[in-house]
Order: C-alpha cells, then sequence, then structure tokens
C-alpha cells in the first residue's frame, strides 16, 4: 500500500496492460473530464484484475513501489486534479 493513501491509476492511452506495483488501488478509467466512477480494486492474492467499468487490465508487479506503473503516464496525482 501506498504511504501517502491508495493509490490511482487511469488508462487515457488506452494500453492493453497496465503494470502496478499495489494490490490494493482506484481504477479511474480515463483522466478527467473523461473519468469513469472511481472504483476501488483489490487484487486480494490474485496478480492481476480487470476494471469492471472500463476493462483495464492491471498486472501486479513487485519491483515496481505502490504507486507506480508501467507505463508510467498511468498514475494519476489527485491531488494534482
Amino acid at each position: 500500500m501506498a504511504s501517502t493513501g491508495i493509490p490511482h491509476f487511469h488508462n487515457t492511452g488506452g494500453v492493453a496492460q497496465i503494470d502496478i506495483g499495489a494490490r490494493e488501488f482506484m481504477c479511474i478509467g480515463a483522466l478527467p473530464p473523461f473519468d469513469h466512477p472511481h472504483v476501488f480494486l483489490d487484487m486480494g492474492e490474485d496478480s492481476d484484475i480487470v476494471c469492471p467499468y472500463c476493462s483495464t487490465h492491471y498486472v501486479y508487479n513487485s519491483r515496481l513501489a505502490a504507486d507506480a506503473a508501467v507505463p508510467p503516464a498511468a498514475v494519476f496525482a489527485p491531488e494534482r486534479a
């Protein structure tokens, strides 16, 4: 888990897969104003999850920091919105 809160990710670029360093996070779909409801997703013990709103496929990567993603542009900072 990120030390400053729940990490948020988006798929504005429409990539097939986003690797992330967190198993618990928020998906916002696309950048505002085109975002969907911000949903909390929890992979549990699984290594991937698909967002039920936008169908983005998120894959857990233990080598990444909790608030990091590949591609890096998929990270969303709500405080900067």
